[in-house]
C-alpha cells in the first residue's frame, strides 16, 4: 500500500495526493494517517512543494466529502445503512456514531470531526441526509480538513525518512482534540444558560 501511494504521488504529484485523500474519504479503511505524512515525505524529496501537498490534500478531502454528502442526501439514511453493510471495514455502528456527533454538535461536528477517528470520513453522511446547507458544509469541511492535513503533511515533511514515527503519537493528539472540544462545548453551554437566566431576571424586574 505504502509503495503504491508513493509511486502515485511521485508520478502525478499533487493530483496523486488529492486522489489518494479523496479515496480515503470515500473508503475509510484507507487511512489518512499514512497518506498525509507520506505526502509530506514526498514533498521533502522534491516531488512537490509543502504548500502544494497541503493544498492538494485538502482539495482531495473536500472532493471525497462532497461525494459522501451527495450520496447521503440523495439516498437517505436507510439506503446508506444497507450500502454500508456491504463495505468491508465499515460498520453500521460507525455511521451511527457519526450521526450522534452531528446530532449533538451540529455544523461544528463537520469541522471538528475531521480530526476524530472513524468520524473523520463518515461525518459527511449525516450532514448529507440531514440536508445541511452545502456552502456551510463545504466551508466547515475545508477548515477542519486544512488543519488536519497541515499538521500531518508538515510532520511528514519534517521527519523525512522517519515519517512513520508520527503514527505513534496520533492517538494522543486525537484525544487532546476531543478533550479541548468537549471543554469548549461545556463553556458555551454554561454561558448560554447564564445569558438566559440573566435575560429572564431582567424581564422579571421589568
Amino acid at each position: 500500500m505504502t509503495e503504491w501511494l508513493l509511486r502515485l504521488m511521485e508520478t502525478v504529484g499533487g493530483i496523486g495526493v488529492s486522489l489518494a485523500i479523496a479515496m480515503e474519504s470515500i473508503f475509510p479503511p484507507i487511512p489518512s494517517e499514512i497518506i498525509l505524512p507520506l505526502a509530506g515525505f514526498t514533498a521533502a524529496r522534491g516531488s512537490m512543494s509543502l504548500v502544494g501537498a497541503i493544498f492538494w490534500a485538502t482539495m482531495g478531502s473536500l472532493l471525497g466529502a462532497w461525494c459522501l454528502y451527495g450520496i447521503a442526501r440523495w439516498f437517505g439514511i436507510h439506503r446508506i445503512h444497507k450500502a454500508v453493510d456491504r463495505i468491508p471495514g465499515v460498520a453500521r455502528k460507525d455511521v451511527d456514531k457519526a450521526n450522534e456527533w452531528f446530532s449533538k454538535y451540529g455544523r461544528w461536528s463537520v469541522m471538528i470531526g475531521r480530526v476524530i477517528p472513524v468520524v473523520r470520513s463518515l461525518i459527511s453522511i449525516p450532514a448529507g441526509f440531514n440536508k445541511m446547507n452545502f456552502a456551510e458544509f463545504s466551508l466547515f469541511t475545508f477548515l477542519g480538513s486544512a488543519v488536519w492535513n497541515t499538521v500531518l503533511v508538515t510532520a511528514g515533511y519534517m521527519l523525512g525518512d522517519q515519517w512513520c514515527s508520527i503514527l505513534g503519537i496520533l492517538d494522543v493528539f486525537e484525544e487532546v482534540v476531543i478533550a479541548v472540544f468537549a471543554i469548549v462545548v461545556v463553556v458555551a453551554v454554561v454561558r448560554w444558560i447564564r445569558r438566559v437566566v440573566r435575560e429572564r431576571s431582567m424581564k422579571a424586574v421589568d
